[in-house]
């Protein structure tokens, strides 16, 4: 049976966070919130894609850098779903500067560093549904039910 699709967000374990091995203790935090999967892999990212993502921040001194470091390793694009997910998701991750994050958000738990901050997450419904057509194609996600629905959602 699939289900009515809810809000998405897109959320990416950049190169630090795949290489400390937190693929799978972020993925239990979403999951263990009440959030779906519905797409997900490991890549290698092209350049082109780094480069239209980060579209917006190109001005920024610190643009080049930030491709050449997202470019570095893998990273796990994914896609989530829920009520409220964007919002929720940010709350998750923490502020962008790790020292700025409370203990318990991503951030707060796994990083030290404003360069190194281990993940990536949407900051708009907009923004999602722009970042997700980057990474994945439309038969890439996976409309599902999960057998929980009814104990989450009213």
């Amino acid at each position: 049976m699939e289900a009515k699709p809810r809000e998405r967000t897109f959320i990416m374990v950049k190169p630090d966070g795949v290489q400390r091995g937190l693929i799978g203790p972020i993925i239990t935090r979403f999951e263990n919130r009440g959030f779906k999967m519905v797409a997900l892999k490991l890549m290698s990212p092209k350049k082109d894609m780094l480069l239209e993502h980060y579209e917006d921040l190109k001005d920024r001194p610190f643009f080049s850098e930030l491709v050449t470091y997202m470019h570095s390793g893998p990273v796990v694009p994914m896609v989530w779903e829920g009520e409220d997910v964007v919002k929720i998701s940010r709350q998750m991750l923490g502020a962008t500067n790790p020292a700025d994050s409370k203990p318990g958000t991503i951030r707060g738990d796994f990083s030290i560093d404003i360069s190194r901050n281990v993940i990536h997450g949407s900051d708009s419904v907009e923004a999602a549904d722009k970042e997700i057509s980057i990474w994945f194609a439309e038969q890439e996600i996976v409309n599902w039910r999960s057998i929980d629905e009814d104990w989450i959602y009213e």
